[in-house]
């Protein structure tokens, strides 16, 4: 499976098909049956050496139409095997905003429900409203209003179960040839506009895409450092009592990164975690596996040659020490498929 992840690992699988419709998509899960793993861009997904008992389903559905539209925004559906940058590409060059600071990232327009992908300020739960799935259970196609998503920080009701099968995304996007308010201090900075201003569409992807070359997380064949799955931990989110343990952990290193979240909880920085528990940028693991060289949230294949096995004790071994350093418990982002963290 290593040819079809970006990290370059991944045993082998029992069979692999194509589907380039949503029917396709649930025809060919209704004859697999429950062995099955649907797999798009490859982006987010670490599948271990043993690779994959069934059938590999290869997500190449593609397409774009327009559903509804006024003078002030447009809702637009999606097919799942969309690549994800190609949409954000499209609805810049539309004239349409809400997902220009989600430029550069890999994958598939399916994937992002399921991981309420965001960044620089922005998430796929602003504007998504609702989900075309395949329910397993029911054995019927239907729609899950955006509602109903569960949507959280990296999560929905989608992650980590085997009951969806999300077959094309509905978005709803304002009709404006600027951005949203600019919500990430460092977007801003790059920007040269304050936290709240709004830039022209082509100029903010333009700049999410230079700030995220600049730490590999733009696919790039003659860049070792983007053989990843991007950030391999979430931030951590913690309760005040958590916060406050954590400050008293690293009051010799300095005071945690941290932004307010929802019901008094707080966000604090994974990369600086990392960082100020020994790993820095380009820290090596075994095999030839390491922290990206751009940015210690990565963690790499450079050579393409090592297992999954290697990045995984690479990975445990930063979350071991974090935890024993900061008592702050790091979480895998990508899916684990036959691994464990």
């Amino acid at each position: 499976m290593s040819q079809y992840t970006t990290l370059r690992l991944g045993g082998p699988a029992a069979r692999i098909v194509t589907a380039v419709s949503a029917e396709e998509i649930v025809a060919r899960v209704r004859e697999a049956g429950e062995e099955i793993l649907l797999l798009a861009g490859g982006s987010n997904v670490v599948i271990g050496d043993v690779g994959f008992p069934g059938t590999v389903l290869l997500v190449r559905s593609r397409g774009l139409r327009v559903l509804a539209e006024d003078e002030q925004t447009v809702t637009i559906r999606v097919e799942a095997g969309e690549p994800w940058d190609d949409l954000v590409a499209a609805t810049v060059a539309n004239g349409w905003s809400g997902l220009e600071c989600l430029s550069g990232i890999p994958g598939s327009t399916g994937a992002t429900p399921i991981q309420n992908v965001g960044a620089y300020g922005q998430e796929v739960a602003e504007t998504i409203t609702g989900v075309q799935v395949y329910d397993r259970v029911a054995g019927a196609v239907g729609r899950v209003a955006a509602v109903d998503c569960g949507f959280a920080y990296r999560s929905s009701i989608f992650k980590g179960s085997e009951r969806w099968v999300v077959l094309s995304v509905d978005f709803r996007l304002a009709r404006s040839p600027l951005s949203g308010p600019v919500r990430y201090a460092e977007l801003g900075g790059a920007l040269g506009v304050e936290v709240g201003d709004r830039v022209p569409l082509a100029q903010a992807r333009a700049t999410v895409l230079r700030l995220r070359a600049g730490k590999g997380m733009v696919l790039d064949p003659a860049d070792p450092d983007t053989r990843s799955v991007g950030s391999f931990f979430t931030n951590p989110v913690l309760d005040r009592a958590g916060f406050e343990l954590l400050r008293q952990r690293a009051a010799d290193v300095g005071e945690p990164p941290a932004w307010p979240g929802t019901d008094g909880m707080v966000k604090v920085s994974a990369a600086w975690l990392i960082d100020k528990a020994g790993f820095g940028k380009g820290h090596p693991g075994p095999e030839g596996t390491a922290i990206s060289t751009k940015h210690t949230l990565a963690l790499t294949n450079p050579t393409g040659t090592a297992s999954t096995r290697a990045l995984i004790t690479l990975a445990r071994e930063i979350r071991d020490t974090v935890q024993s350093r900061f008592a702050v418990t790091l979480h895998p982002e990508p899916v684990l498929i036959n691994c464990t963290l």
